[in-house]
């Protein structure tokens, strides 16, 4: 869509979206997924948080609703792996939070 958007061709659904509408969002989630992986998403704690916004904005459009959809047989490889990559960022983010925590806790318990 965001290229039909600037090709000027006729994209569906229409170019002309309410508040929050498909073009704009989906402009927004690029932009916070490129900028989570310019900014290393497991290495600093502003990748982290871009990637986990990335994560959560995907579910908008690949989320457990799609699963009540009309045209969920057609649409249902994507879904899932949607669900799957999104379901994937935030285990690696949660992991290297947790992670991180516990061998920090664990050098304060030993002095260091």
């Amino acid at each position: 869509m965001l290229s039909s958007l600037y090709a000027g061709i006729r994209p569906h659904p229409p170019e002309v979206t309410p508040l929050f509408g498909i073009g704009p969002f989906l402009g927004a989630s690029v932009s916070i997924a490129l900028s989570a992986i310019i900014l290393q998403p497991l290495t600093s704690g502003f990748g982290r948080g871009l990637s986990v916004l990335a994560a959560l904005m995907a579910f908008v459009s690949f989320g457990p609703q799609k699963y009540l959809d009309a045209e969920f047989g057609l649409i249902w490889p994507a879904v899932v792996l949607g669900q799957v990559a999104a379901i994937t960022i935030l285990i690696c983010v949660l992991r290297r939070i947790f992670g991180r925590d516990r061998v920090a806790l664990s050098a304060m318990a030993q002095g260091g």
